[in-house]
C-alpha cells in the first residue's frame, strides 16, 4: 500500500430515495470518531466534493459531474502515490471512485462489491429509479450514457474478476444482468450455508486475479442495521460488522489493492454515533499501529 491515505468524501444523496447519504462524509469529517484518527501520521482528510447546483442540469448530469470529478481526484491520488480511501455518499459515487481506478491503471480492476443489494439496474429496469440502484451496471458499460466511459471506454471493472458478496435484497433483472456479465455473487444464504470465512476466501481468489489489481466498496447496509443503524437503505439481517472489519484488515495488506471505498452512511439514522465509530474502526484496519475492535492477532 502507498505510504499516505488520502481520504475524499462523496457528498451526495443525489442517488437514493432518501437523501440523507448526502451528509455523511461532513458529519463523519466532523465526528469525535474521526478526531481520534485524523493525527495519524499515515492519514490525510483530502477534499470533500459536493454535486453541482448549476442551473439547468439535470439529476444525472449533476450526479455524472460529480463522478467525473471523483474520478479525477482519485486518479490524482494514485498519481502521487497515496491510497485513496472514499466516504460516500449514497452508492452513485462508485461510478467515479473506479472509472479514476481505472484511467490511472489504463485497464479495468477487479472489485469486490460489499453490499445488500446487486445495484445492477439500468434506467429500464429499475423499479424507483434511484440511480444509487445502477452504479455496478454503470461500471460494467450497461446505463444512462452520462454515467458510462469515465475513465476508459467500456467496462471500468473487470467483469470476470468482480463478486458482489452478501447481497440479500435484489429484483431478478439485476441478477440476469449480472450472470450475463460473469459476476460472481455470493449471496446472504451462501454466505450463511458456508461460511462468511470461506466465501471471502473465495472472492478474494477471483479478484485479487486481476492483472490490474483490485478495490473494495463496501456499502455500509451490507452489515445488519442493528450493529450499523446509520446508513440510507437498511436491510435486515446483514453481515457481522467484526466479520468485516477482519475482511478489511486482510485486504488492506495484500498486493494490487488500489482503493477503499465506504458508502450510504446516513447520519440521520446514525444511533448513538454507532455507525460512525464503525467507520473509524474500518479505517484503523488499515490503518498500521491502530487498534481496531476485532483487529486480527498474529
Amino acid at each position: 500500500m502507498a505510504s499516505k491515505i488520502r481520504i475524499i468524501g462523496a457528498a451526495s444523496g443525489l442517488g437514493a430515495q432518501d437523501q440523507g447519504c448526502e451528509d455523511g462524509p461532513v458529519a463523519f469529517h466532523r465526528s469525535q470518531a474521526w478526531h481520534e484518527l485524523e493525527h495519524h501520521p499515515r492519514v490525510d482528510w483530502g477534499k470533500t466534493l459536493f454535486a453541482s447546483d448549476a442551473p439547468g442540469l439535470s439529476e444525472f448530469g449533476r450526479i455524472a459531474a460529480l463522478c467525473r470529478y471523483l474520478a479525477d481526484e482519485v486518479a490524482v491520488a494514485l498519481r502521487a502515490d497515496e491510497f485513496p480511501l472514499v466516504i460516500g455518499g449514497d452508492h452513485s459515487v462508485a461510478i467515479g471512485t473506479w472509472s479514476g481506478v481505472a484511467r490511472f491503471v489504463g485497464a479495468p480492476p477487479g472489485l469486490l462489491w460489499i453490499d445488500a443489494h446487486l445495484d445492477s439496474h439500468t434506467p429500464e429496469t429499475s423499479y424507483s429509479g434511484a440511480v444509487h440502484g445502477m452504479p455496478l451496471a454503470c461500471l460494467l458499460g450497461r446505463g444512462d450514457k452520462r454515467l458510462l466511459n469515465i475513465g476508459l471506454v467500456g467496462e471500468q471493472v473487470s467483469a470476470a474478476h468482480t463478486v458482489v458478496l452478501g447481497p440479500r435484497s435484489y429484483e431478478p433483472e439485476e441478477m440476469d444482468f449480472l450472470r450475463q456479465m460473469g459476476v460472481r455473487i455470493i449471496d446472504s444464504d451462501e454466505v450463511q450455508a458456508r461460511g462468511f470465512a470461506a466465501c471471502l476466501d473465495e472472492a478474494i481468489g477471483i479478484v485479487a486475479k486481476a492483472p490490474a489489481g483490485f478495490g473494495v466498496t463496501l456499502d455500509l447496509d451490507a452489515i445488519d442495521p442493528v450493529l450499523a443503524p446509520g446508513v440510507g437503505s437498511p436491510e435486515p439481517e446483514g453481515l457481522w460488522d467484526g466479520d468485516v472489519l477482519v475482511a478489511m484488515r486482510r485486504l488492506s495488506v495484500m498486493p494490487g489493492l488500489r482503493s477503499v471505498e465506504i458508502v450510504e452512511y446516513n447520519p440521520d439514522r446514525d444511533w448513538q454515533g454507532t455507525t460512525a465509530r464503525l467507520i473509524a474502526d474500518l479505517i484503523g484496519q488499515i490503518l498500521p499501529g491502530v487498534t481496531g475492535r476485532d483487529q486480527p492477532q498474529g
